[in-house]
């Protein structure tokens, strides 16, 4: 996991650490990249090459929306093609911190009810206004990540 900023990797952090099923050696979460667009250069740069030589390889690009509805559709022209299918954009609409206003929830829970839908096969969280968005991009993940993500 790739992520934005440090509300975006504390979220995935506690996505790993609070499921009770997650095999959490199957998942790397890398330093902030400190901003959305050095997220997709980052990846661009550092881990497309890597991801060629290792064709399990997936990475999630955890970026804020900032309320840009082109935002997805523009860094998804960013992935070479031969990697589209293993790497996977997601993130609130607008902001991690707006995200915690709205449900009154800190960073951790986030990440954990986040979780907790994912291996509970619920929409929970991920049906909220700010993350459904989100629907296309989890969708395409569960055949490809969850097998190894969830015992």
């Amino acid at each position: 996991m790739l992520p934005e900023d440090d509300a975006n990797r504390q979220i995935a952090n506690e996505f790993i650490v609070n499921i009770n099923r997650l095999n959490n050696r199957t998942i790397q979460l890398q330093p902030e990249a400190r901003g959305w667009q050095n997220v997709v250069e980052t990846f661009t740069n550092d881990y497309a090459s890597t991801m060629r030589q290792y064709p399990h390889r997936m990475i999630a690009l955890l970026i804020d929306f900032d309320e840009d509805e082109d935002r997805l559709s523009y860094v998804k022209h960013q992935i070479p093609d031969d990697l589209k299918n293993r790497v996977f954009v997601l993130g609130v609409f607008s902001e991690p911190e707006r995200l915690r206003k709205d449900i009154n929830k800190g960073f951790q829970k986030i990440g954990e009810a986040l979780a907790k839908d994912c291996s509970d096969n619920t929409n929970e969280l991920w049906g909220h206004d700010l993350l459904k968005h989100n629907k296309t991009e989890l969708d395409r993940m569960i055949s490809s990540v969850k097998p190894f993500l969830f015992n």
